[in-house]
């Protein structure tokens, strides 16, 4: 089973225009992302995916595997599916470019869902994490899922999901995590797909799947440090190395 991780990789970020070519420590974010999902020694391959002559010469000059996009894409997984359509593979990992901190442990319980007799059945699966501060859970920018009895998704949003009308019980609020795993054939669905009402609405790619009826298998995980939507998560980033 041939397993790649890819890293898209946009400059012109809406919220945070050329946050990947910041700086978090001695590199850049983009390369903390690539080397530490290297080393983890997960894959078979690691790739960047972008749209950005500067970033791809980032990688390349450092040694990375990196491929230019060749048109112009709306979601990452699009622009991850242009990428491995002619390459031999069965699961693509989709690692975010502004995750710098993702670490090896997180990776191999999302490879495992794919694993044993109930992992055939998964064709997309990714990672969520418990939030326990108030403000997280108010933000927008911080992407919210429901899960069923089985970890597989019900709903995101990036509104409060789910709304705590009865104080009278605890209620878990999980932060989804920007990293997938496809099996390539969904991913190849996926692209073929327009986009659907809700991923428009919400500016979540992964609605697509749910409107085309295919649940996500969610794997919980420990924080994995900060992933960087805003000037302010750089400072927190920062601080926290």
């Amino acid at each position: 089973m041939k397993t790649i991780a890819m890293i898209p990789a946009r400059y012109a970020a809406t919220r945070f225009p050329a946050k990947l070519m910041q700086t978090l420590g001695d590199k850049t974010i983009i390369r903390h992302t690539y080397d530490n999902t290297v080393a983890t020694g997960l894959f078979d391959e690691v790739w960047v995916v972008t749209d950005s002559d500067i970033i791809f010469e980032e990688i390349s000059s450092n040694g990375g595997n990196v491929r230019r996009s060749i048109r112009e894409h709306e979601s990452g997984s699009d622009r991850i599916a242009e990428a491995v359509a002619d390459m031999d593979v069965e699961i693509v990992l989709n690692v975010q470019g502004d995750e710098p901190f993702v670490n090896k442990d997180a990776l191999a319980r999302l490879l495992n869902a794919f694993k044993g007799a109930e992992g055939q059945k998964v064709q997309v699966a990714s990672m969520m994490e418990v939030m326990d501060d108030p403000e997280r859970i108010q933000n927008p920018n911080n992407v919210k899922v429901v899960v069923d009895q089985h970890n597989n998704s019900l709903l995101f949003s990036r509104s409060v999901i789910p709304f705590p009308r009865n104080n009278d019980i605890t209620i878990t609020h999980y932060q989804h995590k920007g990293v997938y795993a496809f099996r390539k054939s969904a991913l190849m669905k996926f692209t073929s797909w327009p986009m659907t009402p809700l991923e428009e609405a919400e500016k979540i790619e992964c609605l697509r799947y749910l409107e085309h009826g295919i649940q996500l298998k969610m794997v919980v995980v420990e924080k994995m440090g900060i992933n960087i939507d805003t000037p302010q998560d750089l400072e927190k980033a920062r601080e926290m190395i």
